[in-house]
Formats: structure tokens, sequence, C-alpha cells
């Protein structure tokens, strides 16, 4: 395989709104991360959210540390990972600062429940995490909170929220097995003696 030296803009040259463009293209499940215990709650939207290790089963997810979730996470050492299904774009819009709610005020509208390290979990999330952190790596603007999953709730939908391009898309493998299907039919069906 040959390796073509390509012109790239080095480090110094790229800005961070040209940063942000082409991170666009990059299309990210939405998660709500939830911190904070008994009143003292809040929460925010997130792409970020990634599995670091199945053994033991471990999160990743990077937050600024200007977030109102960041102090509370460290305080008390948990934190929730709520991914979201497709029919709940207003809680990914509220906990995103939608309507100028926080804090607690984030949390109406839904049904919550208490996990066992104290934070709040979304009764109806895709998959719900509870997990202690192990570890938070601070760089720049950002922490990398490492946490282990101590808890997991999951549902049987199959429908999730994405975000792509500024914009959220609903993503439903039902759906869009069909319409992939849809899309090959005429060219199956045009062969013939196959």
């Amino acid at each position: 395989m040959n390796v073509v030296p390509r012109n790239l803009m080095t480090d110094h040259l790229v800005s961070p709104t040209d940063f942000r463009g082409a991170m666009r293209h990059l299309t990210g499940g939405v998660s709500v991360i939830t911190a904070g215990r008994g009143k003292d709650i809040t929460g925010m939207t997130v792409t970020s959210v990634t599995s670091l290790s199945v053994d033991p089963p471990t999160l990743l997810v990077s937050i600024n540390r200007d977030a109102s979730s960041f102090p509370l996470i460290r305080r008390h050492g948990a934190f929730g990972v709520n991914i979201l299904n497709a029919d709940q774009l207003d809680v990914a819009e509220r906990f995103a600062g939608k309507g100028g709610l926080k804090g607690a005020d984030r949390f109406a509208g839904a049904q919550w429940e208490t996990a066992v390290s104290g934070v709040p979990l979304l009764v109806d999330a895709l998959s719900a995490f509870d997990c202690e952190v192990e570890e938070i790596v601070e760089r720049h603007s950002h922490g990398i909170v490492i946490g282990r999953v101590r808890g997991i709730r999951s549902s049987t939908r199959n429908a999730a929220l994405a975000y792509w391009h500024g914009k959220y898309v609903a993503v439903d493998q039902d759906e869009d097995a069909a319409r992939l299907a849809e899309v090959s039919l005429p060219a199956a069906s045009g062969r013939r003696g196959a």
C-alpha cells in the first residue's frame, strides 16, 4: 500500500470553528448524563459517551469542566448515562439548555428512578447505566470521566436518537431496514434467471 503525502493543516492553524465544522460529520448517539443526589441534581446532553472496557464494564464521557454537572460528578463520585430513544427529543433539548432550564428543573416532564449510587436514571431510556467514577483526566477545557458500570437497565426498543450536522435524527432499526430493502428491491427484481 502506498501512502501519498497530503497537505494537512498543522494544529496551530486549526481554529475551533474549523474543528467544530469537521466534527459535525461524525454522527453521535445522544445521551443524557445525570449527576448529584436528592434535590442537588443536574444533567446535560452529550454525544461523547463511549465504552472503554467490557471487562470490567467501563464507560468514558468527555465533559466540559465549566458544565454544572462536572463539580457534582467530582463531589459525589458517580454519574448516570441515559441513552435516549428516538421519542425523547424533548428530554435531549431540555438537558441541552433549551428553554433556559437548569439543575433539577431539567428533570420535569419525564419519569426518573434513583440508582444505587443516588443518581437519577431515565425510566424510558434505551439503556441507563449507573456509574462510579474511577478516574477523571483533565485536559484543556474538558474532563475525561472514566466510570465503572455498577448497574444497567435496558429497554426492548430499537429506535435511537442521534445527532448529525447540528440536528437530532431518529435511527430506527426496523424502519431503516425496511427502507433499505425497498431501495434494493428494484435492482434485485430486475434480474432474470438469477
